[in-house]
């Protein structure tokens, strides 16, 4: 099917940049009506100061094939996603897929900094954006995906269960923050399973955001010239690559056999088939464990 998701409804919360927006012009390609929220709009910038806005966002969902609402929402404000929800319901009277992308904590966390000698306000505001804003969205979005079955919520996070388990990511902050929303996606998978929906988390490999490839100073259409600061960054992958995991997520009548898993970006291109936009399949997670963390060169042969 060229749109599997036609006349399907998506909210895609912190779409403004990253695998937000990738998911929701996955979702739009698929044919979705796709809802894009952020804090960055033409007429405003969030405390990032970027140029990315939700109203871009909603004009590519559009031009891919779907039809994207930009809606300015600031997640940890109850009100304004309970007024999002309640548009949603009245102009579409159903919701098929949240997507919980809400994070905004690149400038919070400092890097191998222990909790005592972190930013306390910082980190804090950190555990706020990257958890209580998921918290909150669920919470006033459930009852509006809960009215049709074979709804699906998506917690995105940094890192698989199996990988997290056993690794210190980044500072107390951040791992805490990224371990937090694993396990709100296996909740979540508790409470909705018995009720017709689905709730997975899920990871992007080491995605080229915005963000990222402006820290290399190169663009998507030269991002190779990054290799040389850093190899590793071979195994690198678009937002959209996590996106089409979504879609595919979405697509799939059998999703619950996936509930409260935590899922990669790598893995479900070989579940689904699907690839990157330059046809690749990286399998970062793979590649983290057995080339990076195991000290050997960069070299991507056989995990792309």
């Amino acid at each position: 099917m060229t749109h599997p998701l036609k006349g399907k409804v998506a909210l895609v919360a912190g779409a403004t940049r990253g695998a937000g927006r990738g998911i929701a012009v996955e979702l739009g390609a698929a044919g979705a009506t796709v809802y894009v929220t952020g804090r960055t709009t033409r007429a405003r910038r969030s405390e990032y100061d970027r140029p990315e806005t939700i109203e871009d966002t909603a004009d590519l969902v559009t031009e891919a094939g779907g039809q994207g609402i930009a809606v300015p929402a600031d997640h940890l404000d109850p009100a304004q996603v309970r007024a999002v929800v309640e548009r949603i319901a009245a102009e579409q009277d159903r919701l098929d897929v949240l997507v919980n992308d809400i994070w905004g904590g690149e400038h919070l966390f400092e890097w191998d900094t222990p909790l005592w000698e972190h930013d306390l306000d910082n980190g804090l505001r950190l555990l706020r954006l990257a958890v209580e804003t998921h918290a909150i969205t669920s919470h006033h979005a459930l009852p509006l995906l809960l009215r049709r079955p074979g709804g699906l919520v998506v917690e995105m996070t940094d890192g698989t269960a199996e990988y997290n388990r056993d690794r210190y990511r980044n500072s107390f902050f951040y791992d805490l923050a990224k371990t937090s929303v694993l396990r709100m996606a296996f909740a979540l998978g508790q409470e909705l399973g018995p009720r017709g929906a689905t709730a997975v988390a899920l990871t992007p490999g080491w995605m080229r955001s915005e963000l990222m490839l402006d820290h290399f100073g190169v663009g998507e259409d030269n991002w190779r010239d990054a290799l040389a600061q850093v190899p590793h960054f071979a195994i690198s992958e678009t937002p959209r690559y996590v996106g089409r995991a979504v879609a595919a997520l979405a697509a799939d009548p059998d999703v619950a056999r996936f509930n409260g898993q935590s899922l990669s970006s790598g893995g479900l291109a070989r579940e689904y088939g699907f690839t990157d936009v330059d046809g690749s399949r990286p399998d970062a997670w793979r590649y983290l464990v057995e080339v990076q963390d195991a000290g050997k060169p960069a070299d991507t042969t056989g995990y792309r």
